[in-house]
């Protein structure tokens, strides 16, 4: 660590000096490297930092004696002065002059990496289960590296999986960014996923759907049993508990069947017939 001649960043040629005196250095030498001043001269930037981290440790008596202390000990003793032309020269004063203006270059800050987001679209079948995925990216450097990504069972619709230290690489010794991974469900041609309901088409007869029925229903992981009331109708739907996607540990959301009532798009000629007789003896109309 350098320990600056916060004296000469003010101005003052000794310690020996009062805190109301330090006040009135302060003051001539912020005057006279404001910003305001000095627009683009960064070397008065860096000066006007000196000059308040000076003022703050010298114009508090305590900080002022405990830095008194440790310039003593590190210089006193082997400070040596030279006269000559009615000028005392300190002859570490040039180097640590030297070493404070080029501080803020030599210090390195260690800086976390930033972190990198991107998203995957997996299966509900895999979200459901839980995969093991292999994601490929590219670094700074445009070389590609692969990422096996582990899917916990029941991960949510946009939830978001954070790899640590898989982000950008850190700079001065920080850490890396992390990577993060949103999620994204792909429902199929069986099933859609709501919320925590899993939802799914009931194809119906229409004599099924006319004299009510027990049908068999596939979920995502096995099938069950339901009873069909009579005259049920398209777009109705039967909710069939825990049978859905994951709540917890061991709960799950609901199935919900949605009915569709499908037309037979050819008959037979008995069916023809039946239908006929149907339309000629039924009173039946929805239209009315």
């Amino acid at each position: 660590m350098v320990l600056k001649n916060y004296y000469k960043i003010l101005g003052l040629d000794t310690s020996r000096v009062s805190i109301d005196e330090i006040k009135i250095a302060y003051r001539q030498a912020a005057k006279k490297y404001h910003p305001d001043l000095n627009v683009g001269d960064k070397l008065a930037e860096e000066r006007i930092k000196d000059i308040n981290e000076a003022y703050r440790t010298l114009s508090v008596p305590a900080s002022k004696r405990k830095y008194d202390r440790m310039w003593n000990s590190k210089f006193g003793k082997n400070t040596r002065t030279v006269t000559g032309a009615g000028t005392i020269i300190n002859m570490f004063l040039g180097d640590i002059e030297k070493l404070n203006k080029n501080e803020n270059t030599k210090k390195q800050i260690a800086k976390k990496g930033e972190n990198i987001e991107t998203e995957i679209t997996i299966k509900l079948e895999d979200a459901f289960y839980g995969q093991s995925k292999q994601i490929t990216l590219k670094d700074t450097n445009g070389r590609e590296k692969t990422i096996t990504v582990a899917i916990p069972k029941g991960i949510r619709d946009g939830e978001k999986i954070r790899l640590i230290g898989q982000g950008k690489t850190g700079e001065n010794g920080g850490k890396n960014g992390d990577l993060l991974i949103k999620i994204n469900i792909e429902n199929n041609q069986r099933f859609r996923l709501k919320g925590c309901d899993i939802y799914t088409d009931l194809l119906l007869t229409p004599w099924e759907a006319a004299l009510g029925t027990r049908v068999l229903v596939n979920s995502i992981d096995d099938e069950t049993k339901i009873y069909i009331p009579q005259g049920i109708q398209t777009g109705e739907r039967i909710r069939i508990p825990n049978k859905g996607y994951q709540t917890g540990k061991d709960t799950r959301g609901d199935l919900v069947a949605e009915v569709k009532v499908v037309v037979p798009k050819k008959l037979t000629e008995e069916e023809k017939q039946i239908y006929t007789r149907l339309n000629e003896i039924s009173n039946f109309n929805p239209r009315a």
